[in-house]
C-alpha cells in the first residue's frame, strides 16, 4: 500500500456494537479538541510553560513512536519509504493538522530532511483560545509526534521545529525536520524538552513549589484557627489593644475575597497587615505581589500593573504580564494607591470592575482572579472631595476599611517591637542579642516617632550597631530620640537639662519646618488637634 492511499477504513477497527476501537490492531481512544486545550491550559498554570511543554512534547514523541511501529505491521505496504511518509498522511485524518509538504526552495544549507506547512493545527488553536497568543511556538504534540515517528523508521534521531506558528501570530504553522548533526547548534536549547532529566528537573521544581504553598497552608490554617485571640504573627507586634482589634479584623476578613483598604501614616505597618491578610486567606498557595504605585512613573505604571503587547510601545520588544496577572490566584497589594493619577485611576476602576484585564497594545481582555489589598497615608475622603481621587474608586476599594493606628497611639508595642528587632539582628549576624537599659527605655517611650515602626526600627539597628556594650542606653539612640537620656547621664561633660517647655518648643518647630509648614499635617504628626497647635504657635510667636 501507498501512504496517499491510505483510508480511516483501512485502519480503524471497532468491537462488536461498537465497542472498543483499534487502530493497526492497536487499541485507541477519541478526544474532543476543546478538552485537550483545557489540559494544556491547566498544566501551563499549574506548572509553568516550560513542564507543560516537556509533557506535551516527550507525550507526541511516544505517541508518534508507537504509531510507526503500529503501522509497519499492520499495513503491508508497497516499500519502505511509503511507511516513513505515511506519518503526515496520518495526521491529516486524525484531524490534528492538514499536512502539506513543502517543495526545496533552494535555501543556502542542507536540504531539511522534513519541510511541511500544517494548516488548522488543533494545538494552535487551542492555545489561542485558552491562552492568547504566545511569543514562542506552541504546537508541541504535534512536533514531539512528528519527531518520534520520524525517529523510528530512519533509525535514527530526527527534530522536528516549527519555524513559524499560528500561536505566536504567524500566518502558518511551518515545520523543519533535521537530524541532530543537521540542526547543529541550533538544536541545543530544544533538546531538554526531549529527554526525561527535563521532565524530572520540572517535576522536583513543583514538589518545592508545592512544598513551600503547604508551609503556607499550614501557616494559613493556624491563624484561621486563632479566630480572633492574641497570636504570635510573623513580622508583626500586637501587644496594644489598638492593635490586636487591627489584627483581629484582618483576620475576619481575610476569610472573604473583599477588596481591603488600609489607612495609616507611613510606616505603622501596612504592609505587614496586607501579608497577614494574605497568608491566613484562602489565596496563600498563590503568589502576593506588591506595587509601590507612588514609586513607578506615570508613563510606566499601567504597563507595569497591566501589561503590554510586543511593540506596544519603544522599548516593548517581547510582550509582557502585567502584575494583575502575574498575581492570579493570589493577592495584588497597592501600596500608596492615593498617588495613582486620575487618568490611570479610571482604567483601575474598569479593571477592579470589570474583573478582566486589557494590556497596552492589546484589543482582547484577559480574566484575572486577584485579591486586591490597596494602601495610602493620605485621606482618601479629602482628596475625593478636592477632586484628587475618583469617588467611585475609592467606594470600590473601601469594602473593608482599616485604619493601623500611628506608633505613638499604642505605647505597649514600642518595647516589644524594639527588643524583637535586636533579637532579629542579633540571629541575623550571629551574635549575642543587646538588652535595653533604663534609660533607653524611657527615651523609647517619651518620643512622638512621627516615622512611626519603621523609624523604631532604624532607630535601634543604629543603636546596636554604635552601643560598645551588652546594653543599649539612651546615650546609643539617635539624637532626637535619646537627646534628653544622653544629657542626664552626661552633666559631667558639660551638658546641662533643658526645660521642658523649651523641649517642647524646639520640637513643634522642627515638626512643622519638616513638614514644609503644613499645619496640618504636623499636627497629625505630633499627635494633637489643629486648633492646640495653632494655639501653641500663637504662644511662641507673642513670646
Amino acid at each position: 500500500m501507498r501512504a496517499a492511499d491510505l483510508r480511516l477504513s483501512d485502519l480503524f477497527s471497532f468491537g462488536p456494537k461498537g465497542g472498543v476501537m483499534r487502530f493497526a490492531g492497536e487499541r485507541v481512544l477519541l478526544f474532543d479538541a476543546v478538552a485537550l486545550g483545557l489540559l494544556r491550559k491547566q498544566l501551563i498554570e499549574s506548572f509553568g510553560y516550560h513542564a507543560a511543554r516537556a509533557v506535551l512534547t516527550r507525550f507526541g514523541y511516544g505517541h508518534g513512536w508507537r504509531t510507526a511501529e503500529a503501522l509497519r505491521e499492520g499495513i503491508p505496504w508497497a516499500d519502505e519509504r511509503e511507511w516513513r511518509i505515511a506519518g503526515g498522511r496520518l495526521h491529516r485524518l486524525w484531524g490534528l493538522v492538514t499536512f502539506e509538504p513543502v517543495e526545496p526552495d533552494g535555501r543556502p544549507g542542507p536540504e531539511p530532511f522534513a519541510d511541511a506547512i500544517w494548516h488548522d493545527s488543533y494545538e494552535a488553536e487551542q492555545h489561542l483560545l485558552h491562552l492568547g497568543q504566545a511569543t514562542e511556538p506552541v504546537c508541541w504534540t504535534l512536533a514531539g509526534f512528528a519527531s518520534g515517528y520520524l525517529s523510528r523508521v530512519n533509525g535514527r534521531p530526527i527534530f522536528a521545529l516549527e519555524e513559524s506558528c499560528r500561536g505566536k501570530g504567524d500566518a502558518v504553522c511551518r515545520m523543519i525536520g533535521r537530524s541532530r548533526e543537521e540542526w547543529g547548534e541550533a538544536i541545543v536549547p530544544h533538546l531538554p524538552f526531549y529527554e526525561t532529566d527535563c521532565l524530572d528537573a520540572s517535576l522536583r521544581h513543583v514538589q518545592r513549589a508545592l512544598r513551600r504553598a503547604e508551609t503556607r497552608l499550614l501557616r494559613a490554617e493556624r491563624l484561621l484557627s486563632a479566630g480572633d485571640e492574641e497570636t504570635e504573627v510573623p513580622g508583626l507586634v500586637a501587644r496594644s489593644e489598638a492593635m490586636r482589634s487591627v489584627v483581629a479584623m484582618a483576620r475576619r476578613v481575610a476569610r472573604t475575597n473583599a477588596t481591603v483598604l488600609l489607612l495609616g501614616e507611613s510606616g505603622v505597618g501596612k504592609e505587614r497587615i496586607a501579608r497577614l491578610v494574605h497568608d491566613a486567606s484562602p489565596r496563600v498557595a498563590g503568589p502576593m505581589v506588591a506595587i509601590n504605585c507612588a514609586a513607578v512613573p506615570e508613563s510606566l505604571l499601567e504597563s507595569e500593573l497591566f501589561g503590554h503587547a510586543k511593540g506596544a510601545f519603544s522599548g516593548a520588544v517581547t510582550e509582557r504580564a502585567g502584575l494583575f496577572e502575574a498575581a492570579r490566584g493570589g493577592t495584588l497589594f497597592l501600596d500608596e494607591v492615593g498617588e495613582i493619577p486620575l487618568a490611570m485611576q479610571a482604567k483601575l476602576l474598569r479593571v477592579l470592575e470589570e474583573r478582566e484585564v486589557r494590556r497596552v497594545g492589546e484589543n482582547r481582555t484577559r480574566p484575572i482572579d486577584v485579591r486586591i489589598v490597596a494602601a495610602t497615608h493620605r485621606n482618601l475622603a479629602a482628596a475625593v472631595a478636592q477632586g484628587r481621587f475618583r469617588q467611585d474608586l475609592y467606594f470600590r476599594l473601601r469594602v473593608v476599611e482599616i485604619a493601623i493606628p500611628p506608633l505613638r497611639e499604642r505605647p505597649e508595642d514600642i518595647l516589644p517591637i524594639a527588643r524583637r528587632q535586636l533579637s532579629e539582628a542579633a540571629a541575623r549576624e550571629g551574635e549575642a542579642p543587646k538588652e535595653l537599659g533604663k534609660s533607653a527605655c524611657r527615651a523609647l517611650y517619651e518620643h512622638a516617632w512621627p516615622g512611626n515602626v519603621r523609624e523604631l526600627v532604624n532607630a535601634m539597628e543604629r543603636a546596636r550597631i554604635l552601643s560598645e556594650g551588652p546594653t543599649i542606653e539612651g546615650i546609643d539612640l539617635p539624637p532626637e530620640i535619646g537627646g534628653a537620656a544622653a544629657a542626664t547621664t552626661s552633666r559631667e561633660a558639660g551638658f546641662s537639662p533643658r526645660p521642658l517647655a523649651e523641649v517642647e518648643r524646639a520640637h513643634i518647630l522642627a515638626t512643622l519646618a519638616a513638614e514644609g509648614g503644613n499645619r496640618k499635617e504636623a499636627a497629625a504628626k505630633l499627635g494633637i488637634g489643629v486648633a492646640t497647635l495653632y494655639r501653641k504657635l500663637k504662644e511662641y510667636a507673642e513670646g
